[in-house]
């Protein structure tokens, strides 16, 4: 609840329950207002539950601070800014990325072994970064930037956090990861994001304003309204859906229609 006990008090989620299976790609739509990046926040830590738990394969992390939650998975924000250092190298973003949640020691940060490997790893991206380890990632475009971040985000295989109890499979976080960009650019992004998720077998959550990519990518999708789970929709079924089958859903689970121009114009 935001600014509860005062006039402007808003439930942002509401006895919202969600239990992931290892491997699931699941995307997440829903009006504004909804709950959709507020359930991407609670699960990574950024805002407090007023009760109900959050378990990671069995243990009670509720309580565990947004820091340690941090190495048990993979983020990416809507901003391109947010997931990077803009000061620092390339190489040395990736190298923080390769060594969360480990100790620091006193040896080298970067190896000539770690070296190879994020070149390797920066031209599977196929935008010409591999050459680029010592340029500063503000030099860097907005698309250039968020693959970047993606990259990082699964360079690290992340453990589960999720709204259950689950056996063992990593979860990647997608907030709205291509809102800010060109539809080109946007494109690319989320080919990335199919590969990378498909190739580590990553659990993963994405919020999307469009509901094509919403039908396109994952193999499950949720609508949420008013914070809680009104739609829940996985494999062929999925697979069949329309944007107009998204529309019917929406008015029949919440007796309204859904009239929000952002998502009905993308």
């Amino acid at each position: 609840t935001f600014h509860a006990g005062t006039v402007n008090q808003k439930i942002a989620l509401d006895g919202l329950s969600l239990t992931l299976n290892d491997g699931d790609f699941v995307t997440v739509i829903g009006g504004n207002g909804a709950g959709k990046s507020t359930l991407l926040n609670t699960i990574a830590g950024t805002f407090p539950v007023d009760s109900g738990t959050i378990t990671i394969d069995g243990e009670d992390i509720t309580d565990l601070s947004e820091e340690k939650r941090a190495r048990f998975l993979g983020r990416v924000f809507q901003d391109p800014m947010m997931g990077t250092a803009a000061d620092m190298w390339i190489e040395e973003n990736m190298a923080l990325a390769a060594r969360r949640g480990e100790r620091r020691g006193l040896s080298w940060a970067i190896s000539p072994a770690d070296r190879e490997n994020f070149r390797r790893l920066l031209s599977e991206l196929d935008l010409g970064l591999e050459d680029r380890l010592s340029s500063k990632v503000g030099l860097l475009s907005g698309g250039q930037r968020q693959a970047l971040t993606l990259l990082m985000a699964v360079m690290k295989k992340p453990k589960v956090l999720l709204l259950a109890t689950l056996q063992k499979p990593e979860l990647l976080l997608l907030d709205e990861h291509t809102a800010a960009l060109d539809p080109k650019t946007a494109a690319k992004v989320l080919e990335l994001s199919d590969r990378f998720v498909a190739e580590g077998n990553l659990t993963t959550l994405m919020v999307t304003h469009n509901m094509k990519d919403a039908i396109a990518h994952g193999n499950r999708l949720i609508m949420m309204n008013a914070g809680k789970i009104v739609f829940d929709i996985s494999g062929e079924e999925k697979k069949r859906l329309t944007v107009d089958d998204l529309l019917h859903a929406f008015t029949l689970s919440t007796a309204e229609e859904f009239a929000n121009d952002r998502i009905l114009l993308s």
